[in-house]
This record gives structure tokens, sequence and C-alpha cells, in this order.
């Protein structure tokens, strides 16, 4: 597990299948997501889960997202991981509308980040985002990704046509900005991530 200041991510459990078929099918949640099919169907999604359960990936980890009371709130990985390279994608989804707005995405992100650049030791993490998340670009932003690149009319959504940005972090520049080192591992991590 790790531990935020407002959330914990976890390794993902089967009973968190209703909970992802409930916002995967929701058009509100998945309208800002980049790469999805939707909708999907719960067999479609019980085998993604079971495979991250029982077939791990050595470059891709997904945690549940979990306010301190145990409030399942969404998904965050980390996808593509070169570790030769170091470097991997981000992404994210809070599937609990209700719970937009209140800084639990930022929270997931900067723990993620914190658990990339200090333990796995990745140098620089990128991002997909559309144009008109306007929201998610201002949460990227102030965590300290800038944007690095821009497709135009990109992506269809919802019968329009949007932009693709293209986002990064560099681990030096996340470390110097929340005042960590590169030296230290994460303070409360126990082992299964």
């Amino acid at each position: 597990m790790l531990t935020g200041k407002k959330v914990n991510l976890r390794a993902l459990e089967l009973s968190d299948l209703d909970n992802n078929m409930m916002w995967i099918n929701d058009r509100e949640v998945t309208r800002w997501l980049v790469s999805f099919t939707w909708p999907t169907s719960r067999k479609t999604e019980e085998q993604w889960l079971t495979n991250r359960l029982t077939s791990p990936s050595a470059t891709d980890r997904v945690l549940a997202i979990e306010t301190k009371d145990g409030t399942y709130l969404g998904n965050i990985g980390l996808h593509g991981i070169d570790y030769i390279s170091g470097v991997a994608e981000l992404g994210i989804v809070i599937g609990r509308k209700e719970q937009w707005g209140k800084g639990y995405g930022s929270d997931a992100i900067r723990t993620l980040l914190d658990f990339a650049f200090r333990d796995l030791r990745l140098r620089k993490i990128f991002l997909r985002v559309l144009g008109n998340n306007i929201r998610a670009q201002k949460c990227y932003s102030k965590i300290g990704f800038k944007e690095v690149g821009r497709l135009k009319a990109h992506q269809l959504k919802d019968g329009n046509f949007e932009d693709l940005i293209y986002m990064e972090i560099f681990a030096e520049e996340f470390l110097a900005l929340n005042g960590l080192t590169g030296d230290a591992a994460c303070d409360k991590r126990e082992s299964g991530i």
C-alpha cells in the first residue's frame, strides 16, 4: 500500500468489479478518458481485472484509490513502464463523481509519482489528456506536468474531434517541487505493490 495525505493506493481486488462496472459505463466518467471503449461488458471488465490479479505485469501497475476511511474512489496506474529508458505513462480515473474536485486525484498522482521516481527509479512520467478537459490540465500543471505536444483534432469524442495533449514531468522537477530527494524510499510502503 502507498500512503498519501488524503488517499491510500492499494492493490486491486475482485470485489472492485461492481464499482468499476458502474464507473466505466457512466458516460460522464468515461467522457474524459483518452483510451477507452464504451460501453464495456461485465465479462470484458472481469477478464481485465482477473488478469491484473492473476498475472501481474511488470510494465503495467494499476492501483485502487481509496480515501483514508476505505472508500474506493477509482484507479490510477503506470502503463508501458520502460525500465531501460526510465519512462512510463500515467493514467487515472476517479469514478465517484461526487468526489471530483476535492483533491483526491491530485494526491493520488503525487503519491504514485513519488513511488515511480524514488522506488522504481523512473526518470520521466508522461500522460495524455483531451484538449477540452481543462480541469485535468490545471490539476496536472499544478503538480508540475508541462505540455510538450498537441495533436490537433486527433481523437473522436462524442461526435467531435478533440485535441490530444501530451504532458510530462521529470523526476528531478517533481522531487524539487515537493522538497524531496531521490535517495529515500516511500516512507510508508508495504510489499505487494
